[in-house]
């Protein structure tokens, strides 16, 4: 384990930096080959695992090798791999899998893009539009079907595993009704149903996304009957009212769109509704790489940002909203407990 002490000099560490392309390569690889699925509990032969997964076995113990420095995977004496806890997050049926994740964030756009950074620095604008002509959730949905199914993979799978401690977080006792506001597919809700079996909720998105809201939620689902499906852009109009209203990663657009959707928040629930915003932050949390490089990444998309705990209350304020509590959901999500002012 690399420590303070042990840690490469600045020369060193600075060259395995420029090389960080090659390590979110090698993840991107070993979770397209299927390595991690494939390696059993047991030690491993290099030799048997590419037999499993199709390879050739010389150029697999390089991947393999590249791979076990970032502790992904580690080797034996006996040249034999074996599952470390991170390789096991690369694995389709492991509960807290970030395999979509991992793919997500390595699809072939971004490697178009990254390079292109100091633009976007430099003008404050994203770059996918000058890359591909057109905006980019367009840019995905009709020119990269298949990089559109890894996002929707990638947000399901985080989704799901966020919800239930979104709702484990949550006090809503007092409240008949919730409303999940560009909810997805709907976890957040459902998960807040099966705690308050009394409550109702409401989950509002883009009329495509909600066409896939879980089946649960849907008629004949054992929560139709409590849950609305409202398909809709809440960046026009939230045609809900709710006693609390729920807004979980969408204020990461440019600031106009926010102030927007804020602003539909705050007229329909009028004063004194309850307002629960959860965003990752790019100040103070346990997972500042990954936060600022998921900011990178949404200033090379879509133009927009993370947020600052002092950036957020601020949209929040000036929306009419008076923050009330901050808290942590996880190491990497935050809680922004509110109410409408006026």
């Amino acid at each position: 384990m690399t420590t303070a002490e042990t840690a490469p000099p600045p020369p060193m560490r600075l060259r395995e930096l420029v090389f960080g392309a090659a390590c979110a390569a090698a993840v991107r690889a070993a979770a397209r080959l299927g390595v991690a699925d494939a390696l059993t509990d047991r030690p491993t032969a290099v030799e048997d695992l590419a037999a499993a997964v199709k390879t050739e076995p010389k150029p697999l113990r390089r991947l393999l090798r590249a791979l076990s420095c970032y502790g992904v995977f580690a080797e034996q004496p006996d040249g034999t791999f074996v599952h470390t806890d991170m390789s096991r997050l690369l694995r389709e049926d492991d509960p807290d899998s970030l395999r979509a994740i991992a793919l997500w964030c390595t699809e072939p756009w971004t490697w178009d893009a990254w390079p292109k950074l100091d633009e976007a620095v430099r003008t404050g604008n994203n770059v996918v539009e000058s890359l591909y002509g057109k905006e980019f959730f367009h840019y995905l949905n009709e020119d990269a079907p298949e990089s559109a199914d890894v996002f929707n993979q990638a947000m399901t799978r985080s989704s799901e595993q966020s919800a239930r401690e979104v709702a484990a977080l949550l006090d809503l006792s007092g409240a008949a009704s919730v409303a999940d506001l560009g909810g997805g597919q709907g976890h957040v809700v459902a998960c807040l149903l099966d705690k308050y079996p009394t409550m109702r909720g409401s989950l509002l998105d883009l009329p495509r996304v909600v066409e896939n809201a879980l089946p649960r939620l849907r008629e004949g689902g054992d929560l139709a009957s409590r849950a609305e499906i409202v398909p809709g852009d809440v960046r026009s109009s939230v045609p809900v009212k709710a006693d609390v209203y729920v807004i979980k990663n969408i204020l990461e657009w440019d600031d106009e769109s926010t102030a927007r959707l804020l602003g539909n928040v705050v007229k329909a629930g009028g004063k004194g509704t309850r307002v629960v915003v959860i965003e990752n932050l790019v100040d103070d949390t346990p997972s500042m790489r990954f936060s600022t490089a998921m900011d990178l990444l949404l200033l090379l998309n879509v133009g927009g940002a993370k947020h600052t705990t002092e950036s957020m209350v601020g949209r929040l304020t000036a929306a009419g909203l008076a923050v009330d509590d901050i808290r942590p959901v996880n190491p990497y999500l935050h809680a922004f407990e509110c109410h409408v002012v006026g």
